[in-house]
């Protein structure tokens, strides 16, 4: 019974994540009522369309595997249009487009209907999106295309078609913190193709570079080509992660994600315009007495959370202007 009601509280969570409102209604035991999707409980999985990306680490539940999902009628035309191609309903999707339904329509998680349709094995659906000029280049939030989807699956013929009209499956390469199972990706981890890094040379190992993620600029430490194979560089690299995953505090530079299911590696904090503590003072000289006072309590207050973890506190090592950033 536990078990049943704890499957219950998952798919009525990730329901919420997908639908502004609305219900949905499937065949057997549980009904879903409306939900309101920035409902702050309910942000920790979202509604699978059957199969999903080759990188996505939430699967389809094999006890739900043979349920059938009846269309909520208040959908709006994406979501509608997500769901016929999901269901393989060629007419279905056929009325959608001719209805002027963008056929390039996106989820929260960025798949469009040419995603489920590659992902499904849909061979007649795929066919007829291509032919209302689907984008074949879409990506998912974990970075796969329609075509490494139809491949992951083994539906042939789909990515065979794919690979006619000029997809092109990415080239993942193994890192140590690679995965073999999707469900044990790190709830960190960041789609690489969705961070936008100024190429550089001369970046010396473990220093941090701007960059843009969705947009926004963030700082990236880019782990060096050079380090893959040394046990005691990969161990520090985790060891990093796994404390940035434990602190949040005002006063401590916020951790945005990383990642590690792709080369390269790589750790994303916020960015902070004016940058580190040591720069500053170059620039600005001698501070008022007002703003050292301001400048010490923040960093004791950093520094006594970091002390005052539970269980187990982190200590700094490293206090020195080039660690402190400037708000």
């Amino acid at each position: 019974m536990n078990d049943k009601m704890d499957m219950k509280k998952r798919l009525t969570r990730g329901i919420s994540r997908q639908f502004s409102t609305g219900s949905l209604r499937m065949s057997g035991k549980f009904s879903f009522k409306r939900q309101n999707s920035m409902d702050p409980r309910n942000n920790n999985m979202r509604f699978s369309f059957g199969r999903q990306s080759s990188l996505d680490p939430i699967r389809r539940c094999p006890s739900f595997e043979n349920e059938t999902i009846a269309v909520p009628d208040n959908l709006d035309s994406t979501m509608q249009l997500l769901f016929m191609a999901c269901k393989g309903d060629v007419n279905g999707v056929k009325d959608l487009l001719d209805e002027d339904v963008d056929v390039n329509s996106i989820d929260l998680d960025g798949r469009t209907a040419l995603h489920i349709a590659a992902c499904e094995g849909h061979v007649e659906v795929a066919k007829l999106l291509l032919s209302r000029k689907a984008n074949i280049d879409a990506r998912d939030r974990w970075g796969s295309t329609a075509a490494a989807d139809a491949k992951y699956y083994g539906n042939n013929e789909v990515y065979n078609i794919l690979k006619a009209r000029g997809a092109k499956v990415p080239k993942l390469r193994n890192t140590p913190m690679t995965v073999a199972n999707p469900r044990e990706v790190p709830e960190y981890e960041l789609n690489p193709l969705e961070l936008q890094i100024r190429k550089r040379d001369g970046i010396s190992k473990g220093s941090y570079q701007v960059a843009k993620w969705n947009g926004t600029k963030v700082s990236v430490k880019i782990l060096d080509k050079d380090s893959y194979a040394d046990p005691e560089i990969i161990n520090a690299f985790k060891h990093e992660l796994t404390l940035l995953e434990r602190v949040r505090h005002p006063n401590v530079v916020q951790f945005v994600g990383a990642v590690t299911q792709n080369i390269p590696m790589m750790i994303v904090i916020e960015y902070h315009p004016r940058g580190d503590l040591g720069s500053y003072l170059q620039k600005k000289g001698r501070l008022s007495p007002s703003k050292v006072l301001r400048f010490a309590l923040d960093i004791a207050r950093g520094m006594n959370y970091l002390h005052e973890c539970k269980p187990d506190p982190i200590i700094h090592c490293l206090l020195m202007p080039k660690t402190m950033v400037v708000y």
